[in-house]
């Protein structure tokens, strides 16, 4: 299964009752150029379940530069992941890695 469709299944699983009204996935694009995803986690299994932050290729001793940067994190119930251009399968797998671990 792809990462897309893995994500589809994840988000169709947490539509039981009003959580697709006033939450969900949002993928935006960021001028840097990159990727912004946002994924709700209040009603969710993964509400609660500690995320520790990861990231490459930003901040001051950055290794790497251009489009190769990430970053993801837990933040007011929400999964955030930032990345570069060809980063948004990435932020989605991790994503899916975290909720795999953790079921």
């Amino acid at each position: 299964m792809n990462t897309i469709t893995e994500l589809q299944s994840w988000y169709l699983s947490q539509c039981v009752d009003d959580w697709e009204h006033s939450c969900g996935v949002k993928v935006e694009t960021l001028d840097n150029p990159g990727w912004l995803l946002k994924i709700d986690l209040i009603d969710t299994e993964m509400q609660n379940v500690e995320y520790t932050e990861y990231s490459y290729g930003v901040g001051i001793k950055a290794d790497s530069s251009g489009n190769n940067w990430l970053h993801t994190k837990v933040e007011g119930n929400q999964y955030v992941g930032y990345g570069g251009p060809e980063k948004l399968q990435e932020l989605i797998r991790i994503f899916l890695g975290w909720v795999k671990s953790n079921s």
